[in-house]
């Protein structure tokens, strides 16, 4: 994939659509099941689901998965799938924590439409998990930190590790996402911080959310988040969207 090209979606081995197309016309009918195994930012399922094929996509890192979500939501408006092997509910959370720290921290940050701080890369992140950039008016976009604390003894010092990280990156506010219910000095530190305030109001500075309460539907509060900023929005199919068994 050209390193300008419209398509692009900043995943490193991303291949053309148009290349898939043509490998998938060539080797199969409308109706037939494609599955790719392996399949990265999605570009295999988007044209199988283009075409009229039935499909399933494998990938081992949730934030693929992520990825690949966005971009069939952005392309086929109103599209019905299904995703398994993603934690459904706390069980499944705690299950996955549990496991695989890494792939938790990359599902529990696209919980709040944030960016993997640093990709897929593993190692020290200086306190950020993620980052969701946000608009503070039309021309004007901000970053918001994401610290994801996925043991079972948290702290109030992680609050203030956080509100240290945010001075340093000179970033307007900070959420963090903890797997434990936060103690009660975790969230008076939390209030402490007062508020960041933009055209649409009054923020808190630092938040903290629970995964239990992100399932249920909880969001962050703050200024329009601005996906494209940190994820290229994938065209609109101008084909409307069939619907079928389709599986991540």
């Amino acid at each position: 994939m050209n390193s300008q090209a419209q398509e692009r979606l900043g995943y490193p081995t991303q291949k053309p659509l148009a290349l898939l197309e043509r490998i998938i016309a060539a080797s199969s009918n409308p109706g037939d099941v494609v599955l790719d195994p392996f399949c990265g930012c999605g570009t295999a399922v988007h044209a199988a689901q283009k075409l009229d094929r039935r499909w399933i996509g494998i990938d081992v890192t949730h934030l693929a998965i992520s990825l690949i979500e966005r971009r069939l939501k952005d392309a086929f408006p109103g599209i019905q799938f299904e995703v398994h092997g993603t934690p459904k509910d706390l069980a499944g959370a705690i299950d996955l924590a549990e496991r695989n720290k890494h792939q938790f921290q990359w599902w529990a940050v696209s919980l709040v439409n944030a960016f993997p701080f640093g990709g897929k890369k593993k190692g020290p992140d200086g306190g950020i998990d993620g980052i969701i950039y946000f608009r503070v008016d039309a021309k004007t976009t901000e970053r918001a930190i994401v610290s994801v604390k996925g043991g079972q003894n948290i702290n109030v010092g992680m609050v203030r590790d956080l509100k240290g990280t945010l001075d340093r990156e000179r970033a307007p506010i900070g959420i963090m996402i903890t797997l434990a219910e936060p103690t009660k000095s975790m969230l008076t530190e939390a209030a402490a911080a007062g508020f960041h305030e933009t055209m649409w109001g009054k923020h808190p500075r630092v938040q903290i959310l629970t995964i239990a309460q992100l399932l249920a539907g909880a969001r962050p509060n703050m200024p329009l988040v601005d996906v494209r900023a940190a994820f290229k929005n994938a065209a609109v199919e101008k084909k409307e969207a069939q619907q079928g068994a389709f599986a991540l």
